[in-house]
């Protein structure tokens, strides 16, 4: 994708909205000369119109969104890994008198990998409780005033 031009300015607006989420903030602290919240507020939503301004916004975004959320992918990926037991976590373990010890590289236990075989199902619909109608039901209203 080819970056949008943007001024020095543009760009600090441009990432300030993206951490404060307010374009009047944003705007005051990347032009520090603007004092009227009102000049900010007007040009801060003029610059969100800005097609460069609004290109870049989105591509950080996008970006951003990427590297923290897990996706569908991911996250189907994750759970098999947990159901098919490929996976292993640090699991903390009571030994006698309430001394404690953690164990490496422990694979998920039954339970752990049932949840993920439960999750991945209903991802897939295998297990849909259906209820059947005919269409023909009684109407009763009950007149206990």
């Amino acid at each position: 994708m080819i970056e949008p031009k943007l001024t020095v300015k543009q760009q600090a607006f441009a990432d300030y909205y993206i951490e404060l989420g307010n374009a009047t903030d944003a705007y005051l602290k990347a032009y520090p000369n603007v004092k009227k919240e009102a000049t900010a507020r007007a040009a801060g939503s003029r610059m969100l119109t800005n097609v460069s301004v609004k290109s870049y916004i989105d591509s950080r975004m996008k970006e951003l969104k990427s590297e923290r959320v897990a996706d569908q992918q991911e996250i189907l990926e994750l759970l098999t890994a947990i159901a098919r037991g490929e996976t292993t976590s640090a699991t903390l373990r009571g030994i006698g008198e309430g001394a404690q010890t953690i164990d490496e590289d422990m694979p998920p236990t039954t339970t752990e990998r049932i949840k993920a075989a439960e999750l991945l199902g209903k991802r897939y619909r295998m297990w849909i409780d259906k209820v059947e109608t005919d269409g023909k039901t009684k109407v009763v209203i009950v007149d206990d005033v």
